[in-house]
């Protein structure tokens, strides 16, 4: 978690074909984007997940997303994943993440659900939509919970990561801003990688401030 925090945001990968996985993973990570979330959306997800924790497990950090049960956390767990995204707060599945000492990062929408998802051991909280509720969302309820680990997913772009960040967030959460669909289809993956470093600048410039 210190890591993801460090680098400030994690990339939400929901590919249609996983033979372009590797592709996708080893672009964005060569724009400086490291924390790679593999959706369960995604075909062959588990699979997929052992397989990229075999090969770049050393430098990347893989973690799961859109789990939604305690079995798929473990077992994405035990094909290496480091860390459980969940798009809804369910005690069970923060319980069975630390149960194999794999932070938990659970969705909630309101003040009571982020805070009763913090109570119940939430590593950091994903507020989704997050581009329904805004960064004075973020604001708002920061002010009287600054202990709050918060991450926003949905809303985020390459070049307002910074802002979310300036808003309270401790990192970001972004997926089809970083992954550009016609990139991908077309194999231009490079372009993926300029999506990356556009995002790490964005961090970089409010850290600077």
């Amino acid at each position: 978690m210190h890591r993801i925090v460090e680098l400030g945001a994690v990339a939400v990968i929901r590919a249609d074909e996983p033979a372009k996985l590797p592709h996708i993973i080893e672009a964005i990570h060569k724009g400086g984007v490291s924390a790679i979330e593999i959706t369960m959306t995604v075909p062959r997800a588990l699979d997929l997940i052992e397989e990229t924790a075999r090969s770049m497990g050393d430098e990347i950090i893989l973690g799961v997303g859109s789990v939604l049960d305690s079995e798929t956390t473990r077992m994405a767990i035990n094909a290496g994943a480091r860390y459980v995204v969940c798009p809804v707060f369910k005690e069970s599945i923060i319980r069975t993440a630390h149960r194999y000492d794999a932070p938990a990062m659970p969705g909630c929408f309101t003040p009571t659900e982020i805070l009763e998802a913090y109570e119940a051991g939430a590593d950091i909280v994903k507020v989704f939509p997050a581009n329904i509720l805004g960064m004075k969302f973020f604001k708002a309820i920061k002010a009287p919970m600054p202990h709050l680990q918060l991450m926003p997913t949905g809303g985020v772009s390459l070049t307002n990561a910074g802002e979310w960040l300036a808003s309270g967030a401790s990192a970001v959460g972004i997926g089809s801003a970083l992954l550009d669909k016609a990139a991908i289809a077309e194999g231009r993956y490079e372009q993926l990688t300029e999506n990356a470093k556009t995002l790490v600048s964005s961090i970089a410039a409010y850290r600077q401030q």
